[in-house]
């Protein structure tokens, strides 16, 4: 992790991971809790959670918008809380899935934030949704796929950075590049896995089926190893 200065206000830092950086603090989270699977297949991501970081996973009413929030204190993560689904179809169940992951990135990327103090009307840019013992999730900002040619944290940069945990944790890189080994073929002077076009979506599906992710998850994740048009593997 490396950081950087904020633009306004007092001399403060954010932490600034790269993608390779929060593939390997979610794959080595999930390893050592138990959670790791040996072989591509869905993630407990909600037994992750209340392992790793010794807490409970409170499902309740939430106001409209929200779909969840974590809870931190001097010691770190206090509490995780989602909104309790209105049903319980597979879209609604992957849908929680997604949340409890982006909390999952925010426990473990910036648990250390509100560990330390800092003051957060300036790190945080004075954002209503971020308080001294929580972060707050709206419907939306779940987002999985970052716009073509952003390379900075922009904006609410926590929000970035748990978006993406949310593809290193239910879906992590090398169950996900095994799985991928069905649909690649090796080209190239060292032989490197390339996803022809034509299997692309047959690709996605089959991702969101083998580890219980929305299609949006799954695309992300092929997109991100696999670019369209490209010499491919990436990360």
């Amino acid at each position: 992790m490396r950081s950087f200065r904020t633009t306004t206000g007092p001399v403060r830092t954010r932490p600034y991971y790269e993608d390779k950086e929060i593939e390997r603090i979610c794959s080595g989270a999930l390893e050592q809790s138990g959670y790791l699977p040996n072989k591509p297949g869905p993630i407990s991501i909600d037994r992750f959670i209340e392992k790793h970081f010794q807490v409970r996973i409170i499902f309740e009413k939430l106001p409209s918008g929200i779909l969840g929030y974590t809870e931190f204190g001097p010691k770190g993560v206090v509490a995780v809380h989602v909104a309790e689904p209105a049903d319980r179809t597979p879209a609604a169940e992957r849908r929680v899935s997604s949340t409890l992951a982006h909390e999952g990135g925010h426990g473990l990327m910036h648990a250390h934030l509100f560990a330390l103090g800092d003051d957060h009307k300036t790190l945080f840019g004075s954002d209503p949704d971020v308080s001294a013992t929580k972060v707050l999730c709206r419907d939306g900002e779940t987002e999985l796929a970052r716009p073509k040619g952003q390379r900075t944290y922009d904006g609410r940069w926590w929000e970035f950075q748990a978006n993406r945990a949310i593809g290193a944790l239910l879906l992590p890189q090398s169950l996900f590049l095994s799985f991928m080994e069905a649909f690649t073929e090796r080209r190239g002077t060292f032989g490197a896995p390339f996803l022809p076009d034509q299997r692309r979506t047959e690709a996605i599906r089959a991702a969101a089926e083998t580890f219980d992710v929305n299609p949006a998850a799954a695309k992300v994740r092929v997109d991100m190893f696999f670019p369209a048009g490209s010499q491919q593997l990436t990360l």
